[in-house]
């Protein structure tokens, strides 16, 4: 009769002549027989309570189904059994109570978004009202919350007007990168082809410069000649000249028919005089051939 023993997990509250005496640690205990009792034999584990769904509004007029569940532990084991009757009643109706005062004060959105800080609220308050009874709360988790059937409907309404409206904003986004895209290419290849024409007009100009050149210096050179008293320089440039010109002519790209007159006197006298040129150039030991002569009209000379 004075021999209890304790199991793991549990404390015993020894009570003597009702009145409360000591507690009993897991393992062997003894009391007094017939003077002392066991009083309460507390659960000292940590201990689920499931709070049921209950009905709540938020602040703006929404009314939700809540599902929650709060996790405790007994750490004081006398207080526990005589300061509150029930204690998992206690808890119960303290969470539920908390509950329906942390969603009144947020909105809709808020609410559903925000579970953690609701479940730190509930926390706060809870384990402050139920540190008196020697209880620890360590934890309160929201499971669900259900708002109403046509509330729902709205919600997703809402959410999938919100998912096209991103998908239009993307699709926008799309198209106006590509436009820029393809302004800036358009942009760069105006870019390199104004900077082509600038270097190939660069080179034009300076071979025309180069080709200027060199028509001064053989201009100069037969210049030279001509003030020596070397006519035969003179009757060289303006062969030169003459069949160029009728080259051009010939090769007009409107004309397919050419009918060219050359004076036999005028060619023999220009042709001798680049005989004349070419015996002064290479000596004269080159004998030059005497011109043949030349009819008056050459001929019609006929292009495709």
């Amino acid at each position: 009769m004075g021999i209890r023993t304790v199991p793991q997990g549990y404390a015993y509250t020894v009570e003597r002549f009702g009145r409360y005496s000591r507690t009993l640690s897991p393992g062997l205990g003894l009391i007094v027989p017939y003077i002392e009792q066991v009083g309460k034999k507390v659960n000292v584990m940590e201990q689920v309570l499931d709070v049921p769904s209950q009905e709540a509004f938020t602040r703006d007029n929404a009314g939700v189904t809540i599902d929650a569940v709060a996790f405790f532990q007994v750490l004081d084991a006398a207080r526990a059994s005589y300061e509150v009757s029930n204690l998992n009643q206690a808890l119960l109706m303290l969470t539920m109570t908390n509950i329906r005062t942390v969603v009144g004060s947020m909105d809709l959105d808020q609410l559903l978004s925000h579970r953690d800080e609701i479940n730190e609220r509930l926390l706060r308050v809870v384990d402050a009202a139920a540190s008196p009874w020697g209880a620890k709360v360590t934890r309160v988790e929201i499971k669900d919350i259900v708002p109403p059937a046509d509330l729902a409907g709205a919600m997703a309404r809402q959410m999938k007007a919100e998912r096209e409206k991103r998908a239009a904003v993307l699709e926008a986004e799309g198209l106006r990168q590509a436009e820029i895209l393809r302004a800036e290419g358009q942009k760069q290849a105006q870019i390199l082809a104004a900077e082509g024409r600038k270097e190939a007009a660069f080179r034009d100009a300076e071979g025309r410069e180069r080709q200027a050149e060199a028509e001064a210096k053989a201009t100069s050179m037969v210049s030279d000649a001509i003030t020596g008293g070397d006519l035969a320089a003179a009757n060289f440039l303006v062969a030169e000249k003459y069949v160029d010109a009728l080259r051009a002519i010939a090769t007009a790209p409107n004309q397919k028919v050419v009918i060219v007159p050359i004076e036999a006197a005028g060619l023999a006298g220009t042709l001798g005089g680049i005989a004349e040129i070419t015996k002064s150039v290479f000596g004269d030991g080159g004998t030059a051939k005497p011109a043949r002569s030349v009819p008056t009209v050459i001929g019609a000379a006929e292009r495709p």
